[in-house]
């Protein structure tokens, strides 16, 4: 059973939100984020990323760095820019994009879930990357960045949800291309309900954030090694906005390559031939089904076919990303291990299919344009305790960090 708790947030003061409300910390490279905040005094991105407040060759990771995200912090609370609950509450976000709407439940998820597999993952995490946000958990003594979660959708839950939408929301405000919007749950009853509809469930899924939430976890996990903290303190919760599966789209995560690892052009089709049907297209291939890509090679577009009755039933091997790599990019390119070669890199679909082109056009010479991983998928994935293979998906809206801070005091 999952235990998702409400808490008493501290949120901004409504005039402030879309002012105050910001992009994940990791959107941004540090030289973004200080052409962002130069003459931006309420952004929530200066708190985030507070090596912004600092001369660009200040060490982001010095000790200093970190007290100066926590003193923004307490400063814009003490100045009642944020406000706080008086009880703990439940908040359902909701976000719409491009005409998608997606709508989640702001919550307190349970650090001793992850630990057990309850809340499941399905990408590993680094310890360099980790310990940034740690340290910032730690010093702000708040979690600020909300981990997003996935659940198979409950009727419970949705009939609060669609009920209470009914009414005017905290905030309806937009920023980035979507609309964001707020309402708070403070009534006991439907709280109970979104809780035990909660416990109900065996499975959590990690969508994204896995270092943010591994940072907030390993918090809890030091904590608990001193005496003097509760055994229930606020650390055993990390913050998160848990989305309904069926609300939830995955964009392509599409692939661009910088050589042909000494093939030429004709070679280098005649060994993808042999593992998908290629046929030249006169337009740009989107794919439209799973086991179809796009290659971008020399100015033209190609549609690869993959054979679906070769499928294994492997939830990892049968993932299109993962057949591009085991048959085309490692075998043929050489590319072994996506995470370090240099010679790859990774074009989020919100860039659009033309994004590919231009990359093509300056430091890569090819490009496959993937299918969408499903988020049934990934649960699939998460299930068999495996892992995806690296930049299998890629989510959108972003949550914005900001809305919602988690106070462990």
């Amino acid at each position: 059973m999952a235990d998702i708790r409400p808490f008493r947030a501290y949120r901004p003061r409504p005039d402030l939100v879309s002012g105050i409300a910001s992009l994940p910390y990791d959107v941004y490279s540090r030289q973004e984020a200080y052409e962002l905040t130069r003459d931006d005094h309420i952004s929530f991105l200066r708190i985030d990323r507070p090596e912004t407040q600092f001369e660009p060759g200040h060490d982001m990771y010095a000790d200093e760095v970190y007290a100066c995200a926590r003193d923004m912090l307490r400063a814009q609370i003490d100045d009642g820019e944020f406000v706080r609950e008086d009880a703990p509450a439940y908040y359902i976000y909701s976000q719409t994009f491009k005409g998608r709407t997606q709508t989640g439940i702001v919550a307190a998820s349970s650090v001793q879930d992850y630990v057990d597999g309850t809340i499941k993952k399905h990408e590993n995490t680094r310890a360099d990357k980790e310990a940034d946000r740690i340290r910032h958990v730690d010093t702000c003594n708040a979690q600020t960045g909300p981990i997003f979660l996935a659940y198979r959708r409950s009727d419970a839950i949705e009939a609060v949800i669609e009920r209470i939408m009914q009414t005017a929301p905290l905030y309806d405000f937009e920023k980035y291309d979507t609309l964001q919007r707020v309402w708070v749950i403070t009534d006991g009853a439907d709280i109970d309900t979104i809780r035990n509809a909660f416990a109900g469930m065996d499975s959590i899924y990690i969508a994204d954030g896995h270092h943010r939430c591994a940072s907030a976890c390993r918090v809890a996990l030091n904590r608990r090694k001193d005496p003097a903290v509760p055994e229930d303190s606020e650390a055993e919760h990390f913050l998160s906005v848990l989305f309904p599966d069926n609300e939830l789209m995955i964009m392509d995560y599409n692939r661009v390559i910088r050589d042909l690892n000494g093939l030429s052009t004709a070679q280098f089709l005649d060994r993808v031939n042999e593992v998908y049907e290629v046929t030249p297209s006169d337009e740009r291939v989107l794919p439209a089904h799973k086991g179809e890509c796009g290659l971008y090679l020399d100015g033209k577009w190609y549609r690869l076919d993959y054979d679906m009755s070769k499928l294994t039933g492997d939830p990892v091997a049968d993932l299109d990303v993962a057949i591009l790599q085991d048959n085309i990019l490692g075998p043929v390119l050489g590319i072994e291990d996506p995470k370090t070669d240099k010679r790859i890199d990774f074009v989020g679909g919100i860039r659009g299919i033309g994004e590919l082109e231009k990359r093509c056009a300056s430091d890569c010479v090819c490009a496959f344009a993937m299918y969408p991983t499903d988020i049934h998928e990934l649960f699939a994935v998460a299930d068999a305790g495996l892992l995806m293979p690296p930049k299998s998906t890629w989510f959108e809206p972003k949550l914005l960090s900001g809305l919602f801070i988690h106070d462990l005091t």
